[in-house]
């Protein structure tokens, strides 16, 4: 694979991450949150305020990063704002990152042995994923990117902990961790990305449920490359999509439809190419 040197730079960051949020034990630091009462409040399994969490305690390291290897910082200014950062470079602002932060957990182990996880979801795929030369929620043109980032965050959920329970200050050791078992990876999105939604009838890219292929980036598009990756995502539609487009189905579902769907096309194309025409020839004689 071609040298990466932003992710170069980035990955030893991730072990000054890992001391941050992850104790010697294995749990995570946080423990819950505390009021003026000094009262501890244990956090919930949420998965989105388990996320927060965690991108507020990796925030000052990639901060760090930022000031270290010279990149200006910008923050999304909404929720649903893409991406959760930008990095420009100070040398060079046409080299501009993308830096999504996202987190899941350990769900299953497969039939070969092979840990699963819940899946994240990588971003729209309308939006500024198909309208690219402006920013339509979200912080740059999407053009603008020269590469898109997932940080991503793996941990194991810990079942039975009492939410409704609180300590006092000096109960914190006795505290239970809501989860542990922690992985850091940073990857580009398109190397672990699934062929399907996220979720349901969205219009959100999914990730692999695979833990082996997120960790080493070898999900579905990685060998395919990301021309193929935006080709079939800037033409996907779902369900809703289709029927309002005038679809009686979806064109494709997976990957495997999106060859025959495109290898349809070609074989057309390819048995009438002496008798395709275009009127663009008339334009440029006009």
């Amino acid at each position: 694979m071609p040298q990466d040197n932003f992710r170069d730079a980035f990955l030893p960051y991730l072990d000054d991450i890992h001391a941050r949020v992850v104790t010697t034990t294995g749990d995570w630091t946080v423990k819950g949150f505390i009021d003026v009462y000094q009262r501890i409040y244990t956090i919930s399994l949420d998965t989105k305020v388990l996320s927060k969490v965690l991108e507020l305690l990796m925030f000052p390291i990639i901060a760090r990063f930022a000031d270290e290897q010279e990149y200006y910082l910008v923050l999304a200014k909404a929720q649903n704002q893409y991406p959760d950062i930008s990095l420009i470079s100070k040398t060079d602002e046409t080299k501009c990152y993308a830096l999504d932060i996202k987190s899941t957990y350990r769900t299953i182990l497969d039939k070969e042995g092979q840990a699963r996880v819940s899946g994240m979801t990588l971003g729209t795929f309308g939006g500024y994923f198909r309208t690219r030369n402006k920013p339509v929620s979200s912080t740059f043109a999407y053009d603008r990117y020269i590469k898109n980032y997932v940080l991503g965050v793996v941990y194991s959920r810990i079942e039975g902990v009492d939410e409704r329970r609180s300590y006092d200050i000096h109960e914190l050791t006795d505290i239970p961790s809501v989860a542990n078992n922690f992985t850091f990876f940073l990857q580009e999105k398109y190397l672990i990305a699934s062929d399907i939604p996220g979720s349901g009838n969205t219009k959100n890219i999914g990730s692999t449920r695979h833990l082996h292929r997120m960790l080493n980036g070898t999900g579905v598009f990685s060998q395919l490359g990301i021309e193929v990756f935006d080709d079939y995502w800037m033409n996907y539609r779902n369900r809703e999509m289709a029927r309002a487009e005038g679809f009686s189905t979806q064109p494709y579902t997976n990957l495997k439809n999106y060859r025959d769907f495109k290898q349809r096309g070609a074989d057309i194309l390819k048995t009438m190419e002496e008798e395709i025409l275009s009127e663009s020839d008339d334009v440029e004689q006009d």
